[in-house]
């Protein structure tokens, strides 16, 4: 097995997984601008299993230009994981990803992400048939804890991140990336850098700090309390991919460089031209959010965006940022 990840330069920046974000066009302007390792979006295991075709687009990717890629599976039956497994093998990815963090409504309704580590038997279940199915290497991704309820809906303990190591230790998990709050805490609770500092200590692999990281400034805590081997950018990164560069550059000097107008405007132009190239009209639809992003509090921000919402081509794009700032 090719384990990548214990080839990455120390202090390593990942693009964490996000639903309607990490695509294959996001993931390729990461790389350009410093990413380490970047992910996928979210890919359902069943989908694969009973070849979706939607989900099986989300296979693809620039195989010289995404290096080295991780797919995240999510996903909460055993008995599918072995074919999505083998078609992720298949399509050429470098590692794999389990879903065990994920607080958004609609993946918690259905049992899924963060929710199944109130099921720790069926977790196991599941990290096991992934790393017996897979000649990749498997990463998992979760939260710090997540409270369990009795059946009157009233909260009558907690699981944490502890007790699913404790649970997987015996399966060969590469990676774990942890997002340091709780499910109760959403995005807006304070990191608990304490309790990612003793997963640091007691897992016996890769640890990948995650959540609060907005700034380079940030990134620096993240490391210098945690002792983590790298961090994932998330949110952090709307309308930001040059972050990597950035935090790159204050890890190593001290200082970062804030871009110029004109070089957000190259990042964004080029973003759209790979999503119009990759996904033709329905690209021009993605990037509205993303161009949204790119040109947040700037001058008359609000009177563009109307417009920036509306793109319909890559024309569209360059005429409204050459109006930017003039």
């Amino acid at each position: 097995m090719n384990n990548f990840w214990e080839k990455l330069p120390p202090q390593f920046l990942v693009l964490a997984p996000m639903a309607g974000i990490t695509d294959s066009a996001f993931r390729q302007i990461c790389i350009r601008n410093g990413a380490d390792v970047v992910y996928s979006e979210m890919t359902a295991i069943d989908a694969l299993h009973y070849g979706n075709e939607k989900t099986l687009d989300m296979l693809k990717f620039n195989k010289r230009k995404e290096r080295p890629v991780v797919i995240q599976l999510f996903g909460k039956r055993p008995e599918t994981v072995k074919k999505a497994v083998e078609m992720v093998e298949a399509a050429g990815f470098d590692g794999i990803d389990i879903n065990f963090g994920c607080p958004a409504k609609k993946v918690v309704a259905h049992g899924g992400g963060v929710t199944l580590l109130r099921d720790l038997n069926l977790a196991q279940e599941l990290v096991h048939a992934v790393t017996e199915a897979a000649n990749i290497p498997v990463a998992v991704k979760t939260r710090i804890s997540i409270n369990t309820k009795d059946k009157a809906g009233e909260v009558n303990g907690k699981v944490t991140v502890f007790d699913f190591i404790n649970k997987i230790k015996d399966f060969p998990v590469k990676a774990l990336m942890l997002h340091g709050r709780s499910y109760e805490g959403s995005f807006s609770a304070p990191i608990d850098f304490d309790v990612i500092k003793e997963v640091k200590q007691q897992f016996d692999g890769v640890v990948i700090g995650n959540g609060g990281i907005n700034t380079p400034e940030q990134a620096k805590e993240m490391f210098d309390k945690t002792g983590v081997d790298g961090i994932g950018l998330a949110r952090g990164l709307y309308g930001r991919p040059y972050l990597f560069k950035q935090i790159k550059q204050y890890l190593n000097n001290g200082i970062y460089d804030q871009l110029t107008l004109k070089e957000i405007k190259k990042v964004a132009l080029d973003h759209a031209k790979l999503l119009y190239k990759l996904k033709g009209e329905y690209g021009m639809f993605e990037i509205r959010k993303h161009l949204v992003w790119y040109f947040k509090g700037f001058p008359n921000a609000a009177a563009f965006r109307q417009r920036l919402v509306l793109v319909e081509s890559v024309d569209d794009v360059k005429k409204i940022l050459r109006e930017i700032g003039d």
